[in-house]
């Protein structure tokens, strides 16, 4: 396969990047600056100047975009937003690494997780911004898009178990509650990748 990861020297795209080119997929990283990670190719550009011809002919563009600083969450929605415009009418398809915030903690689909009383307010605005820009891909059936949301605890330098559960609108838990690392994560995203199941679809990952 061929796959873009855009934003790919973060945390969540640089192993995403790696569980790629493991497995054989030919990866091409869009960065901004000087690219650190394990893609055979590498274009050094702002993801908000990446036009449509950038992204044509790869088999799928992984969005891996994170603005965490306070001014920034709305850049959530602008950048998803973007993407989605360069691949409107295509075959490539949209693999966004999510947020947990906006799952829901009940079968009536009523109370999302960012709405409990144990979910940090410092993280709320965040939050919030996630699920607009889920709200608007939602939207969307010009793009062949997938929003992978993680359990709500994400570890950046955890380890590696190699397996996880599925789920979908909810918050699901597993052996260790609502967690899953990094390294899992890019697990279940290239899984989504190479299968392509769950097309214009949220779906959800927690530790096994």
């Amino acid at each position: 396969m061929k796959i873009a990861v855009v934003a790919a020297n973060g945390k969540a795209g640089t192993l995403i990047t790696e569980e790629l080119v493991n497995r054989g997929s030919e990866v091409t990283a869009f960065v901004r600056g000087e690219n650190r990670t394990a893609a055979q190719h590498a274009v050094r550009k702002d993801l908000f100047d990446l036009e449509a011809t950038d992204l044509a002919g790869f088999d799928a563009v992984v969005d891996a975009f994170g603005a965490w600083t306070p001014e920034t969450p709305p850049q959530h929605s602008t950048s998803l937003r973007h993407l989605a415009d360069l691949l409107s009418g295509t075959d490539t398809r949209l693999l966004v690494v999510g947020g947990a915030g906006s799952l829901f903690v009940n079968p009536e689909h009523t109370v999302t997780l960012d709405q409990t009383p144990e979910f940090p307010d410092t993280f709320k605005p965040l939050a919030s911004a996630m699920a607009e820009a889920l709200a608007e891909l939602r939207t969307r059936d010009d793009v062949r898009w997938t929003y992978i949301s993680p359990a709500a605890d994400f570890q950046a330098d955890g380890e590696r178990t190699g397996e996880y559960l599925l789920g979908g609108e909810e918050l699901i838990t597993g052996s260790q509650g609502s967690v899953i690392s990094y390294a899992d994560y890019a697990i279940a995203l290239a899984d989504e990748a190479e299968s392509g199941n769950h097309v214009r679809e949220r779906v959800s990952v927690v530790r096994k």
